[in-house]
C-alpha cells in the first residue's frame, strides 16, 4: 500500500500536524517536532504529547506513516569539536522527542565538511555521530536523507549514503529518504521510464532497497544536476509527472511515509489525489 502525504504545519502545538494531514487527504505525513531553525525548544508536554497520539489513533495514522524531520541548523560532521558537540547533543533530542511522541523514525540532512575536513572523513564523523545517538536512544530509526549536493554538503551520492550506513554498528535502526529533487539536481535522472529503471538499479546496487524508509516527492525548478535545491509542484519543474507515475506503480515503494515538499501548500490535496490516481491506472 502507498502511503502518500505532506510535510504538514505543527503551529500550535504538535498534536495539530495529524488533524492538517487529515485536512488534506493524506494517508501519511511528516513534520517537525519543534522550531527547525532553533537549538533551543520547550520540552513536550505531556498534554501535547497524549493529544499527539490520540489524534494519530483517531484519524488512522501509524508510527510508520509519520517521517519527522530534525532541525536544519544540525550538522553531525561539524569539523569543529564544540559545534560538532552542540549538533549531537541536539540531534539526541530530537530523537527523545520522537521516541516520547511514538514514533520510529526520525529524518535528517547528514552534514557538511564546510572544506575543513576531507570528505572520508566527514562522512565517517557522521557514522559515528549516529552511532552515539542511536546508543543513547531507543527503537528510532535514524534516517538519512540524500541532499542536492549545494556547497560541501554531504550525502548528495549513493555512496555517501552507503559509506555512512557502513559505519552504522546497529543496522536496524538505520535507513534512507530519498528526496527526487535532490536525487535529480544531484544528478540521477528521473525524467523518464528508463532513466528511473537507471536510477533505482543504481540505488538497489549502491544502497539497497532494503534500508529505503520513506520518501519526499517533490519536482525541480531548476535543471538537472546543477546541484541547487528548489523544490517545485509535481509536474511544474524540470522532473515532469512521469517519475511519481513510476513510482506510485512500482511495488518496491510500498509502506513507507511518502512526502510532498512541494512549494505551493494549497494544492497539496489535489497533488495527493493525483498521485493515487497514478496509482489505480
Amino acid at each position: 500500500m502507498k502511503y502518500v502525504g505532506a510535510h504538514v504545519s505543527a503551529a500550535g502545538g504538535v498534536e495539530n500536524a495529524p488533524l492538517n494531514a487529515k485536512a488534506i487527504g493524506a494517508r501519511a505525513f511528516a513534520l517537525f517536532t519543534k522550531n527547525q531553525r532553533r537549538w533551543q525548544a520547550k520540552p513536550l508536554t505531556e498534554a501535547s504529547i497524549e493529544a499527539f497520539k490520540h489524534s494519530c489513533q483517531e484519524l488512522g495514522y501509524s508510527p510508520d506513516q509519520i517521517l519527522p524531520h530534525d532541525s536544519y541548523l544540525i550538522n553531525l560532521a561539524h569539523p569543529d569539536p564544540d559545534a560538532l558537540e552542540k549538533s549531537r547533543v541536539a540531534f539526541i533530542d530530537e530523537m527523545e522527542r520522537c521516541q516520547q511522541l511514538g514514533l520510529k523514525l526520525l529524518n535528517f540532512h547528514p552534514g557538511s565538511h564546510l572544506k575543513q575536513i576531507p570528505e572520508d572523513q566527514a562522512l565517517k564523523r557522521v557514522a559515528e555521530s549516529i552511532n552515539i545517538a542511536l546508543d543513547r536512544t531507543d527503537g528510532v530509526v535514524a534516517v538519512i536523507e540524500n541532499t542536492a549536493g549545494q556547497g560541501t554538503n554531504l550525502g548528495f551520492s549513493f555512496e555517501h549514503l552507503a559509506a555512512i550506513i557502513d559505519g552504522i554498528e546497529d543496522k536496524r535502526r538505520v535507513g534512507v529518504c530519498l528526496d527526487t529533487c535532490h536525487a535529480f539536481v544531484a544528478g540521477y535522472d528521473l525524467r523518464s521510464v528508463e532513466s528511473c529503471e537507471q536510477t533505482f538499479a543504481d540505488f538497489q546496487r549502491i544502497v539497497g532497497f532494503n534500508y529505503l524508509r520513506g520518501m519526499h516527492l517533490n519536482d525541480a525548478k531548476v535543471e538537472f544536476g546543477t546541484r541547487v535545491d528548489r523544490h517545485q509542484s509535481l509536474g511544474k519543474g524540470f522532473i515532469g509527472l512521469e517519475c511519481f507515475r513510476y513510482i506510485m506503480r512500482d511495488e518496491r515503494f510500498d509502506g513507507i511515509p511518502m512526502v510532498l515538499e512541494t512549494i505551493d501548500d494549497t494544492i497539496w490535496a489535489d497533488e495527493i489525489e493525483l498521485l493515487y490516481q497514478f496509482q489505480a491506472g
